[in-house]
């Protein structure tokens, strides 16, 4: 039976806080929307700032272990860590390279994203920093490499590269952060459904279809 919702309910409506440094948000995107694929439930999915490691620098020249130590791991801790993440990758189709992955701080990366959303292209910008980041090696911290990555998905470089040397976009990131303290997050990926229902961590397809369904119910009920 089709779980798709009559178009009078409208989509639901999923935040979804992330930092492009998360390899479980890239995981978790994944699985979510192999989720909204199964159900034919429509969504509207907006992205919101997370950094998980706001004070890296945005050259770091440490290597996956050295900045796994600095996030708390111990050395022999880190080895099964990547092997855990990269087999999780690639039952969703992505193929981690921790060998060419290049870690910067995520600042300008997330203001390319809000600059994509005030364009329409957020969803695009995402996938494609997420992408170049974990699976091409790509530098998503300068922004010449970001305005390309922008150029790519189809946005105007000059004007994605003006807004990153202005900073243009800094204030709505922190306002984002800060907003995800309020609600009480302390980790990434997280989904807000509906304003009312939160889901933590890169959760199976099936637990993201369970709550899609939920949700689809409830608004054709609310619609009759």
């Amino acid at each position: 039976m089709n779980d798709t919702t009559q178009s009078a309910t409208g989509p639901v409506k999923v935040d979804v806080w992330s930092d492009i440094a998360c390899p479980w948000c890239y995981i978790g995107k994944k699985k979510f929307e192999a989720a909204v694929a199964e159900t034919g439930i429509p969504v509207e999915v907006e992205y919101h700032a997370y950094e998980l490691a706001p004070d890296l620098p945005q050259e770091f020249e440490g290597s996956e272990q050295d900045y796994l130590e600095i996030r708390g791991f111990t050395a022999d801790q880190v080895e099964p860590l990547l092997a855990r993440i990269v087999g999780a990758a690639a039952q969703v189709g992505l193929r981690f390279d921790y060998d060419i992955l290049r870690h910067t701080n995520m600042l300008k990366g997330h203001q390319l994203i809000r600059f994509a959303k005030e364009q329409g292209m957020q969803l695009e910008m995402v996938e494609r920093i997420l992408a170049a980041h974990f699976e091409e090696g790509g530098h998503v911290g300068r922004n010449e490499d970001l305005a390309d990555l922008a150029a790519e998905v189809g946005l105007d470089r000059e004007e994605a590269l003006a807004a990153l040397r202005e900073n243009r976009f800094v204030d709505d990131v922190r306002a984002e952060e800060a907003h995800a303290h309020r609600l009480g997050i302390r980790g990434v990926p997280f989904y807000v459904f509906e304003e009312r229902y939160g889901v933590s961590g890169a959760q199976d397809t099936s637990a993201f279809a369970q709550v899609l369904r939920k949700l689809s119910h409830e608004k054709r009920g609310t619609a009759a």
